[in-house]
């Protein structure tokens, strides 16, 4: 982020300041508009992402007014590049130099460089402004989150084309982050998440260190096939080890990099990384190696927990790796939990070690600290540094199968988090399981939407794609339809692993036959039920059979799912090999088939249970496998259809998210009575939360509705925030006096 803001200056240093000056007011007066705030609180490069906390929809709304407001069409690359006002005004400005020829810009704030501008829009904060474009029509509910706008045309009122120009692409403000450049410049380094107890790791002296090979191109040719895996184990539900020694312990990382390496593919791709372009499997396995002997450098004893905070990145994977080298148990976390909850799972899972992307400014003592930075600058230069001392590490023994090797968190009913205790050989099922049903090729391109902290996506971006010697393309930062289109067209995957309501959104720009989706020839779809309608619209326009997906962090990865040669859309699936799935009623009792029930999995992938939650145990982890959470139906066919969460708990895009978690935030608000959220569905089908706020006599509705919108924005990470508030002058109740959900959620879809 730092790296961005100083690219933009740098950028604004070479054209006119009064012409930036004039684009950065009237930029900072469209984010205030589309956020809702003062104009003070946006600051010229204050970053959209992590300073204003703007999300996915909002960067679509934000980018379509300012191709509105200016005449321009900004392609995915410029849009997604785009972080701050000052970063917009640069990019603007070279292409408005562009038109009129070089050395005879066009004002870039100038009236004729786009339409004729209207009056600002009275939801606007400050009327000097330019305007939003004309709404469409009345809006209710009234929305927290702006739908998307319709992006112009390709051909631009101004006459510029869509493509990205070549001054504009040599701008460091404004190039993509993935870089096809095996070693692109150094990352500067960004603000870590406060309130951990941290401690920097002790200085480790140089010593002789044999290089770490270079990174491979990414033309390196792959080949067709990946060599076998090895070191397979079956187990049963709970850690209990069938067909293998449990005293033989589990190379996982042998099994990822390793083999690959001892058959002569080390110089293949691993890594399409934003910041270190191509990144080898023989770099990787070094950097894991290195993180290894940082470990025991620093004194971390194996079996330790680390708690692993990153974006993705071939540095959080050389981690896991290293982690894993070193005999300890990585515990991947989003850094969306903020810095209350990162601290609250460092001591929950009583973390010894925490890996950062960047070093805190002012960490206190407590815990050791390694850094991706430093992973990175190992990577790049092969030198020692404190993540990086290969010449310490010891040669990687593995882990015993009935261990715990992992540990994922999810949410509770409470909101409390839940650590989940997977064993090794649970790892290993997996990969054998529906690693085999997945068929990743050698030659696969991987692109995964779904974070690497997300059990989805860490079994799609680091288990599943190792294992198979695949190419992981990574996107780092802020998710959206236009960093994921530019991702799409810049490394043309062959399998697409994301959500459906991305997918949904995707499908608003894109059509049968584009060259973005040209090379796919899978896509899979998970952390929510896709309905039948989408599923169809996915494989039509995206031109390759959709794999639907049903998993959950207690049962290790996906357990449920379509084959890819057999269509099911609208459905679950099948039980995936290895894993048996029964549906049962709240006794634990077979239902029938055409009976909905419980979802319950037995099998080895089922986890060894939750860290430090007894009661929780005996409630999931019952009757020989877990529950998943999940009300199902099973076909005459054998196949599953999802029908909803058995609990209260929202699935938004794959996350679960308890109501009174929301409703703890908004009950914050001045003016509000009373207030419940609930689940409805948007107009592709799929969840979202609406919150239903019951006002004081007397209050102003639009007054609360940007107290809300304010509150959530600051309190609530971006996943968990309702998509639209609808103000009822009381919540309907039950004949005990409890809030009627049912008859919101009615109203809500």
């Amino acid at each position: 982020m730092a790296a961005g803001r100083r690219a933009a200056r740098q950028g604004a240093r070479r054209v006119s300041p009064e012409r930036i000056s004039d684009a950065v007011e009237r930029l900072r007066h469209i984010v205030a508009s589309v956020l809702e705030l003062d104009l003070a609180e946006v600051g010229a490069e204050a970053s959209f992402h992590r300073d204003l906390k703007m999300d996915s929809l909002e960067k679509v709304e934000f980018a379509a007014r300012v191709e509105w407001a200016f005449g321009v069409a900004l392609s995915d690359e410029e849009a997604s590049a785009i972080d701050s006002a000052l970063a917009a005004a640069v990019l603007l400005d070279a292409r408005s130099s562009l038109r009129a020829g070089a050395g005879a810009g066009v004002g870039v704030g100038a009236a004729a460089s786009g339409p004729a501008l209207a009056s600002a829009p009275g939801g606007a904060r400050s009327a000097a402004g330019p305007p939003a474009p004309p709404p469409s029509g009345p809006s209710s509910p009234t929305p927290l989150l702006p739908a998307p706008a319709q992006r112009p045309a390709a051909s631009s009122p101004a006459g510029l084309r869509s493509e990205p120009s070549p001054a504009a692409s040599s701008s460091p403000a404004l190039s993509p982050r993935a870089s096809s450049s095996p070693v692109p410049a150094q990352r500067s380094a960004e603000p870590a998440p406060a309130g951990l107890r941290l401690a920097p790791a002790p200085a480790v002296p140089p010593s002789p260190a044999p290089p770490l090979p270079g990174l491979s191109s990414p033309q390196a040719a792959r080949p067709a096939t990946a060599p076998a895996p090895t070191g397979s184990a079956l187990t049963t539900g709970g850690g209990r080890t069938t067909g293998i020694d449990p005293s033989t312990a589990i190379d996982l990382v042998e099994r990822l990099t390793g083999r690959h390496l001892a058959v002569g593919r080390g110089d293949r791709t691993a890594y399409l990384d934003p910041d270190l372009g191509a990144v080898s499997y023989r770099a990787l396995h070094e950097a894991a190696r290195g993180y290894a002997g940082a470990l025991r450098a620093h004194g971390v004893a194996p079996g330790a927990r680390a708690l692993v905070v990153a974006e993705d990145s071939a540095a959080t994977v050389a981690a896991v790796l290293g982690l894993w080298w070193h005999g300890c148990v990585p515990v991947p976390v989003s850094p969306m939990l903020g810095e209350a909850g990162l601290a609250l799972v460092a001591t929950d899972c009583a973390a010894e070690v925490i890996h950062l992307d960047t070093a805190p400014t002012d960490p206190p003592a407590g815990t050791v600290l390694l850094t991706g930075d430093a992973v990175r600058t190992g990577i790049r230069i092969g030198h020692p540094n404190a993540a990086n001392r290969p010449d310490l590490a010891r040669p990687s023994t593995g882990h015993l199968p009935g261990r715990t090797a992992l540990i994922q968190y999810t949410s509770g009913s409470t909101g409390r988090p839940k650590g989940v205790r997977h064993a090794t050989s649970a790892i290993t099922a997996m990969l054998d399981g529906f690693g085999g049903l997945l068929a990743l090729r050698a030659d696969d391109t991987v692109l995964s939407t779904a974070r690497m902290s997300f059990g989805y996506g860490f079994g799609s971006s680091v288990l599943c794609a190792l294992d198979a010697g695949a190419t992981t393309a990574l996107i780092r930062g802020a998710v959206d339809p236009h960093t994921v289109r530019a991702a799409l067209r810049r490394h043309r995957p062959t399998v697409l692993c994301s959500v459906p309501r991305l997918y949904a959104a995707l499908l608003d720009t894109l059509r049968p036959g584009d060259d973005a989706v040209a090379a796919l020839r899978l896509c899979l779809t998970a952390g929510e039920n896709c309905p039948a309608d989408l599923n169809r619209r996915i494989q039509d326009v995206f031109g390759a059979p959709v794999m639907n997906c049903l998993g959950a962090t207690e049962v290790m990865h996906v357990v449920v799912a379509t084959p890819p040669d057999r269509p099911m859309p609208g459905r679950a699936g099948l039980a995936v090999p290895g894993a048996t799935a029964t549906v049962r009623d709240e006794h634990g009792r077979h239902v029938p088939d055409g009976t909905e029930g419980r979802l319950h999995i037995a099998g080895p992938t089922v986890a060894l249970g939750y860290l430090d939650r007894p009661d929780a145990d005996r409630i999931t982890f019952a009757d020989g496998g877990a529950y998943t959470g999940d009300l199902v139906r099973r076909e005459a066919d054998g196949a599953l259809t999802h029908l909803c969460r058995a609990d209260d708990l929202l699935n938004l895009g794959g996350y679960k998210v308890p109501p009174a978690e929301v409703e703890a935030v908004l009950r914050t608000v001045a003016g509000i009575r009373d207030c419940a959220v609930v689940g409805g569905l948007d107009p592709d089908g799929l969840e979202c939360a609406v919150a239903f706020v019951v006002p004081e006599t007397g209050a102003d509705e639009e007054t609360i509705r940007r107290a809300l919108r304010a509150a959530v924005r600051a309190g609530l990470a971006l996943y968990k925030r309702p998509a639209r508030v609808e103000f009822v002058s009381t919540l309907p109740a039950t004949a005990t006096g409890k809030v009627a959900a049912y008859r919101l959620r009615e109203q809500a879809s």
